[in-house]
């Protein structure tokens, strides 16, 4: 039995208990004054009756004519006259019963109405003795009315009791209503701290989980920042604090294989040439200014340009990925005039090369590096600050203005040329946990499913992902609906700024309950770090319902996330570039576990995405991880290998 109900039932018998003892005492009292004031009365009637029967000078008649009309105008139930041997000499009795009391009430409540009893003499000549006993059915009408005035006073005491005890309760009652909250925050992994009561024993356990959930705030971030030294030294380079090799070319691969990441794109190589030379005849340090310049050239592009990262590949090559097309021979040759006016303060001699190439999706990371490095062969063989490009790997995407754009996807949308695809997220035991539903669109009629990569970003510019999600969302559900298989959409980041979007979502998933419960909404980690607010409102609107929300993409930011512990979440996906390659590298395999154990710390289940191979898939397992996704889950799933 909860604690609020106890303390309604103390209040419910307690006040019945006042009330019951209230109206018994009130009764008994009522009763014993009418009881003494029956028992006054019928002393002094027969003392005045026995006084007029004693002057009538033993006149039986005139005694006998006297009683009856004194028993005639009273209200008595009997009158009687003994004489002096013990023989009634007169008797009258009459038998009333009460006109309003009840005779439960009645049989209840007695009152005893005792004769008085009076002498009667002529003169010195004892003529016998009289008893008069009054009617006691007037008394009983007496009472019950007493009784129902008392009953309904104390009723109405009683009714502004319980008013004021349910003031009382709800007043006790928010700060525990709080506290429990605030437990089962914890219990979700969401650290929240709330006000103090003013009940002093609430009082002390709300500021023990207080100070409870401040600890462990404390906890987690000393844990994020061992995570952010643990990801500098397995993905950056120390020197520059750039992404390391092996970090740059899975977030290459990722980018290239990502149903959502850019159709198209640029990559740019810059090149210090003859590194050994310019290290013996500047020195070390002055090598290291001329590095860390480059970097600080390049840093600005990663900053400011959403889906733009870069690296240092070894000690003389520099890359920087761009997530538009058209524009890499443009960035090469506005790094290469920016560093022919830096490098020549730092020291004679230092000079780069650069060498650039157009990105598409389909294209394999082994090409885009070859097509890179070639150009990047012949830019250093033409000398100095020199900007090549290799040759172009496809016209751009976005050939048409953005109201075309607008009109295709809408068409797109309006006549069902959408499809959701089914990507496996398995457990250890390779059971399936939920398919990964990215939706692919057909922009013409009889073409081809494009993948969000080809028209995503154009959906963004003419702000259609609030209407895209809500599509993804309908269909996830009637699937769901259809084979009670959990499903994953994927939201875009964009469409959280939409005031109506939550609305929309949620009006959805409660028109289909049952299948709400088995559906998984996550959004990229730039939203957790550029939206939290919105992402907690959305979390906070659509738990409830039972879908469950998470990450994307995640690893590279997650320490700068402002309050992940109280974002509402269920689950993060670590992005591919920081599995791949786990298998064989210690570091990347540390980094992964101490990402997991502090995930799991704060009730969060942890996936992997762009699983490509057995060993990495071995090592994550290692590493704690619950789920696993990429090509290697899906040929595993599909047949032997």
């Amino acid at each position: 039995m909860s604690l609020i109900r106890q303390i309604w039932l103390l209040m419910f018998g307690t006040v019945l208990l006042a009330f019951l003892g209230s109206v018994t005492v009130a009764v008994e009292s009522a009763r014993t004054y009418l009881e003494t004031q029956l028992q006054l009365k019928n002393a002094d009637n027969a003392t005045t009756l026995a006084l007029a029967l004693s002057q009538q000078k033993g006149d039986e008649q005139l005694m006998n004519l006297m009683m009856s009309a004194q028993f005639d105008t009273g209200f008595y139930r009997r009158i009687r006259l003994v004489g002096a041997d013990g023989q009634p000499k007169f008797v009258r009795e009459a038998t009333v019963g009460p006109a309003q009391a009840p005779d439960w009430f009645v049989r209840l409540v007695s009152i005893d109405s005792r004769p008085g009893q009076a002498q009667v003499s002529d003169g010195w000549r004892a003529l016998g003795h009289v008893e008069v006993e009054s009617q006691d059915a007037f008394a009983f009408d007496e009472l019950w009315r007493s009784s129902q005035r008392t009953a309904l006073a104390l009723a109405a005491v009683g009714v502004l009791a319980g008013l004021l005890g349910t003031v009382v309760v709800r007043r006790i009652r928010k700060p525990i209503d709080t506290t429990v909250g605030q437990a089962h925050s914890l219990v979700q992994g969401e650290f929240v701290t709330v006000a103090e009561p003013n009940v002093p024993e609430l009082q002390r356990l709300t500021r023990a989980m207080n100070t409870m959930v401040e600890r462990l705030r404390v906890a987690f971030q000393t844990q994020a920042a061992q995570l952010d030294v643990l990801h500098r030294q397995a993905n950056c380079d120390p020197l520059t604090g750039l992404s390391n090799r092996a970090h740059f070319l899975g977030q290459l691969g990722a980018a290239l294989q990502r149903e959502d990441g850019t159709a198209e794109g640029g990559l740019v190589l810059l090149r210090v040439v003859d590194l050994a030379g310019v290290n013996r005849a500047m020195g070390h340090a002055a090598t290291d200014r001329m590095l860390m310049s480059i970097a600080q050239s390049l840093r600005p592009y990663a900053e400011r340009v959403d889906g733009c990262f870069l690296g240092r590949l070894n000690g003389s090559d520099f890359a920087l990925c761009l997530p538009v097309a058209g524009v890499a021979r443009e960035t090469a040759q506005a790094l290469a005039d920016a560093l022919r006016l830096v490098l020549p303060t730092i020291g004679s001699g230092m000079t780069v090369a650069l060498g650039a190439v157009e990105l598409r999706r389909d294209m394999k990371l082994a090409q885009v590096m070859g097509m890179a490095d070639a150009a990047l062969a012949r830019a250093e063989s033409y000398g100095p600050f020199s900007v090549e490009l290799a040759s172009e790997a496809s016209p751009p995407v976005a050939l048409l203005g953005e109201g075309a754009w607008r009109q295709r996807i809408r068409e797109a949308l309006v006549h069902d040329r959408v499809r959701l695809m089914s990507f496996p997220v398995v457990d250890r035991r390779y059971q399936l946990i939920h398919l990964e539903c990215p939706l692919r669109m057909q922009l013409e009629e009889g073409g081809t499913l494009e993948p969000a990569a080809r028209w995503l970003p154009l959906a963004i510019r003419s702000r259609l992902t609030v209407d895209v999600d809500e599509r993804a969302l309908a269909l996830a559900l009637a699937d769901a609906a259809r084979d009670g298989q959990s499903r994953c959409v994927n939201l875009s980041p964009s469409s959280l700024a939409d005031s109506s979007f939550a609305a929309r979502l949620r009006a959805l998933l409660w028109a289909a309950p049952r299948a709400a419960r088995l559906i998984w909404l996550e959004v990229a980690e730039s939203a957790a770090v550029d939206h939290f607010h919105l992402l907690q409102e959305l979390s906070r609107q659509l738990r409830p319902i039972g879908v469950k929300l998470g990450l994307e993409h995640a690893g590279e930011r997650l320490g700068q996330i402002p309050r992940l512990f109280e974002a509402g979440l269920d689950y993060v996906k670590l992005d591919a570039s920081i599995v791949r390659g786990v298998g064989t590298d210690d570091n990347r395999a540390t980094f992964v576990r101490g990402t997991v154990t502090l995930l799991h710390g704060l009730s969060l289940q942890v996936f992997a995405e762009g699983v490509v191979d057995e060993l990495d898939a071995e090592r994550l397992w290692e590493c704690g991880l619950d789920g696993a996704t990429g090509p290697h889950i899906s040929s595993r799933l599909s047949g032997p290998g």
